[in-house]
């Protein structure tokens, strides 16, 4: 798929959440998930001028109240969390809250609540007309379950701005995440609803947290064929993770019909991350977001709600990544070649004694073999996507070999 058009007058109207609350969500310095990654993303965004655009809103996110989280979180798991927001001298390990993963900390509450807020305030202003587009890179908390923490996740942002563009009429939704973990907590809380279509490319569960994800989990009894799973070998690289993403994701897009994506761009499945073991660019990650946004164009007249998720190389990867995602969402592409600005290099440098990258790309070599050319029975990768095109498609009226 081609690169978006630069011309502003075709630029759709777009909102970022962003404000610095958002790094009150953090479990501890020596945790991966660190508040730097949104600090950095935004003061790259920053330089390349992306929230003066004339058609972007930057948010300041709110907190999310507990009847707004109940629409797809128990209220007891909800006052658990307020429990252990409020006291964190006292765990409950039982939903979560406590683990090596989601250590509690003071104010937990307030600070998961708020990016649930932001990511639900784009699906109210996609619903009421404010926007057409919007991104909450702070996003992406796909592992939260109705009742338990998970994975670095506490309240699940998508699913409550799945649920609320549901609950505001939407007949139809569909999730794509690229995060190299599972999307589980997402497709779980989806599990038996047919107006919501849950579609995770990641690394195999077989070898990477949290060990779900494979193809024949394909929805409940009254949404079949809605959990779509496509779970790829480790050291997966560029042209096989894109080769999947095209076999698989745009033909059940146009099949599903969507009225609106929402989609979760983890970049932990980098070739630099160490939280897995995929080998991609940050040139596949920002293809994906074209792809993505394209898709949107393509089936649902642009209405696209993007989110960030994983990402734990914070220096390197995941500020380019999200800045690309920033970029792409309200309508302006940064190229592909262009040099990080000098000024965000030093601060890297000043603040944190890194050394950062020179471009906005890892000079990867952007091809992949289209699936029309024909399956590959010995390809690791061809299995894994034949797996999922014959559990999925012919419950779309696809055919798994042809189309």
């Amino acid at each position: 798929m081609s690169e978006m058009s630069e011309n502003p007058a075709a630029v759709l109207p777009a909102e970022i959440v962003w404000n610095e609350s958002m790094l009150a969500y953090n479990f501890g310095p020596q945790h991966p998930m660190s508040p730097v990654r949104l600090e950095l993303t935004a003061r790259l965004a920053a330089e390349f001028g992306i929230f003066e655009r004339r058609n972007v809103t930057v948010v300041q996110p709110e907190v999310a109240t507990d009847s707004q989280l109940e629409t797809v979180h128990e209220p007891d798991y909800i006052r658990a969390v307020r429990k252990v927001s409020a006291n964190p001298e006292e765990p409950d390990e039982d939903r979560g809250l406590g683990t090596e993963d989601d250590p509690v900390f003071a104010g937990m509450h307030e600070a998961s609540a708020r990016l649930a807020g932001g990511t639900l305030h784009l699906a109210e202003s996609l619903l009421d007309g404010r926007t057409v587009r919007g991104v909450n890179f702070g996003g992406g908390m796909h592992h939260a379950a109705r009742s338990k923490a998970s994975g670095f996740c506490i309240y699940n942002d998508c699913a409550v701005a799945i649920q609320r563009l549901l609950d505001g009429g939407v007949q139809r939704v569909l999730y794509v995440d690229v995060d190299a973990h599972h999307g589980d907590g997402t497709q779980n809380i989806f599990w038996n609803e047919p107006r919501v279509m849950t579609v995770s490319l990641h690394e195999t569960g077989r070898t990477l947290f949290p060990g779900t994800g494979f193809s024949n989990e394909a929805g409940g009894p009254d949404a079949l064929g809605t959990a779509v799973n496509v779970a790829l070998p480790p050291r997966t690289d560029d042209a096989a993770w894109m080769r999947a993403f095209h076999a698989v994701v745009p033909q059940l897009a146009r099949a599903f019909q969507p009225e609106v994506i929402v989609s979760q761009h983890g970049c932990d499945g980098h070739a630099q991350d160490l939280l897995s073991s995929l080998r991609l660019s940050v040139d596949s990650q920002r293809q994906m977001m074209l792809d993505v946004a394209e898709l949107a164009d393509q089936v649902c007249g642009g209405r696209w709600l993007a989110t960030g998720g994983g990402g734990y190389n914070v220096f390197d990867v995941v500020p380019r990544a999200w800045t690309h995602l920033l970029a792409i969402v309200s309508g302006q592409p940064v190229p592909l070649q262009s040099e990080v600005p000098r000024p965000w290099r030093a601060y890297v440098h000043e603040r944190y004694g890194q050394t950062a990258p020179l471009v906005m790309n890892d000079d990867a070599r952007l091809w992949w073999r289209s699936w029309e050319v024909g399956y590959d029975p010995n390809d690791a990768v061809d299995r894994t996507v034949m797996a999922t095109r014959k559990e999925i498609f012919p419950l779309h009226g696809l055919d798994p070999w042809f189309d």
